[in-house]
């Protein structure tokens, strides 16, 4: 299958290998110092690309980087996770304090 053109302009993520496990400082855990360190960032794309192509994005701070198209249009899946009732708890109760109660 032929991925199709992504045009020049388009919001999408990059993937770019910054350091080999090989280069990986002595001082890292083990379990890290066996997988590359890598970079994923978002940008709108400079020139027209293809997914696992390397293409350059400049980022919402303005910064030009180059990488391999991983995704076109990424949603940002990250959350604050599941409530905890404990910390819930906490903010009437600051509240009361502040205020000269229980």
């Amino acid at each position: 299958m032929i991925d199709k053109a992504v045009p020049k302009g388009t919001w999408v993520q990059i993937h770019q290998q910054i350091l080999s496990p090989d280069q990986r400082a002595p001082q890292v855990p083990a379990d890290t110092a066996k997988v590359p360190l890598v970079m994923v960032t978002k940008g709108f794309l400079e020139k027209d690309g293809s997914r696992n192509e390397n293409v350059a994005v400049k980022t919402l701070c303005g910064r030009v980087v180059e990488g391999k198209l991983i995704n076109v249009l990424p949603r940002f899946s990250h959350d604050f996770g599941n409530a905890v009732p404990e910390l819930l708890a906490i903010g009437p109760r600051v509240r009361a304090l502040l205020e000269g109660g229980e």
